[in-house]
């Protein structure tokens, strides 16, 4: 059925973990939101299944937790092998938490739909106009075509993400050179391998509730060109070469082929059209990044998002968003590189793993990979005094009746002194807090952003009006003195 069909503020294409966190923080500004995915059904694959200390902190705030009373605890992790504890990180949720892609998005889902986002199953994104003010989407479904009206559109679709293709944004991309084979595998009774480089290639198991996760690259060995996963007997074939061992009696529930291409788009934004997730960057899962920085997109998206439809954003808000999050892509790439070579490289490699592996040993060093890993480095912003630029999940401070409150949806003052001085800040919400720790020495006041990071922080406020200016379209707004 082709026709004006319908209106929506935002329309999200790809309904995986990143397109479905998105529709949660719109939903939770009331903005309303049409996801349209391809699949008729959720997927039921374990799929990237490692969430990273900072998403679990982000989890956390906006009330997931019995996702994360699901997953499993693991205070470990890697760079290209090279394993390192995570268990010193300041967090409550020190460590990766192991949880099936399935549960996420089903959580997710469920979620995004009580906020009130409409969900298309079984519809394909086909064409994309942009006008000057708007978006229309033409979709394909099981009824015929419609056209969906949107002020932006966001692609979550993906690392062949329709969006970005539609659109033409441009990309830096490297094709792929070569390809690793995964498996789920019941009824097995392999030892575990972790990360292991052998003569023959590369080889990767561990079991867990039943299940044995097996990956193997072949030394050597070219991409293959597929149109869909491997069959298991392929999956065999390359494990018994690799390794010596015979799986062939196992069942495989889920099987999977993926390779080394890495991209990412130049921009983040082309008008009124983003790209977040794989959409935007896309590199080989090494270490869970993939998912965890896809998920990091939409929490820093969704709030700048909705301030631009909400009308409360300050111009230029919404660009940022390729400013923060591009660089912290760009990064991932070329860790993700790294541990490629010291993983997948020949004999030639060993000299530089060695040295890798005995600086890992060093406790500074040790400390930053942790902080990497669990995505707690980066920042935002301008150079300031502490913490600004950083998120404020694990400083002590508390109101006078309990815990400082999660972040919200629009940005708030936070303000460490009992003064009254300076509480007409026109259009901006108010927290009194105590730092009880003395975690913030010479800091009175906090300007709080809704992803939790701290957009300044400062004794006095001479500049405070400009920090604020720069997050809040303050003309008209009513000056709210407390929460």
């Amino acid at each position: 059925m082709t026709g004006p069909g319908a209106a929506a503020p935002v329309v999200i294409v790809g309904a995986g973990p990143v397109g479905l966190l998105l529709a949660c923080e719109l939903g939770r500004a009331r903005v309303p939101v049409v996801v349209v995915e391809r699949l008729a059904a959720p997927m039921n694959e374990s799929r990237a299944s490692q969430l990273t200390t900072l998403t679990a902190e982000l989890l956390h705030e906006r009330g997931f937790d019995a996702l994360l009373d699901e997953a499993a605890h693991e205070p470990r992790a890697h760079f290209g092998g090279l394993g390192f504890d995570l268990s010193g990180l300041d967090s409550a949720y020190a460590g990766n938490w192991k949880v099936p892609q399935y549960r996420t998005e089903a959580v997710l889902g469920e979620r995004a739909e009580g906020l009130g986002a409409t969900l298309l199953r079984a519809h394909e994104l086909t064409e994309i106009t942009e006008l000057p003010d708007h978006v229309v989407c033409g979709v394909r479904g099981p009824r015929g075509h419609r056209h969906i009206q949107a002020r932006y559109v966001v692609g979550c679709d993906g690392a062949r993400s329709t969006v970005r293709r539609l659109c033409g944004f441009p990309v830096s991309a490297t094709p792929a050179t070569k390809e690793l084979l995964r498996a789920d595998v019941t009824g097995l009774r392999i030892r575990d391998r972790r990360f292991e480089r052998l003569e023959a290639g590369f080889a990767v198991a561990a079991t867990r509730d039943g299940v044995t996760r097996v990956m193997v690259h072949a030394a050597g060995q070219g991409v293959a060109g597929r149109t869909g996963p491997p069959e298991f007997v392929e999956v065999v074939r390359l494990w018994d070469k690799v390794t010596g061992e015979d799986i062939s009696g196992g069942n495989a529930v889920w099987l999977d082929a993926f390779d080394n291409s890495t991209g990412q788009a130049g921009s983040y934004r082309r008008g009124h059209v983003l790209l977040a997730g794989d959409a935007a960057h896309w590199h080989m899962p090494i270490g869970g990044q993939a998912l965890n920085v896809g998920l990091q997109d939409a929490v820093n998206l969704g709030w700048k998002l909705a301030g631009t439809v909400n009308g409360w954003a300050a111009p230029g808000l919404l660009d940022s968003y390729h400013a923060e999050r591009h660089p912290v892509a760009a990064r991932v790439l070329h860790h993700v590189a790294a541990q490629e070579a010291l993983l997948l490289d020949g004999v030639g490699i060993e000299p530089l793993r060695t040295v890798l592996s005995e600086l890992a040993g060093l406790d500074r060093v040790r400390a930053h990979l942790a902080r990497v890993a669990g995505n707690l480095d980066d920042r935002y912003g301008p150079p300031g005094p502490a913490p600004t630029g950083r998120r404020i999940a694990n400083l002590r401070l508390r109101t006078e009746t309990g815990p400082l409150p999660a972040p919200g949806t629009e940005p708030v003052l936070v303000r460490l002194t009992p003064s009254s001085d300076g509480l007409g800040r026109c259009g901006i919400s108010t927290i009194h807090a105590i730092d009880e720790e003395g975690s913030l020495p010479g800091v009175t006041t906090l300007l709080l952003r809704p992803d939790g990071y701290v957009a300044w922080a400062d004794d006095h406020e001479e500049d405070l009006d400009q920090a604020i200016g720069k997050l809040l379209r303050v003309e008209g707004r009513k000056e709210n003195a407390g929460l």
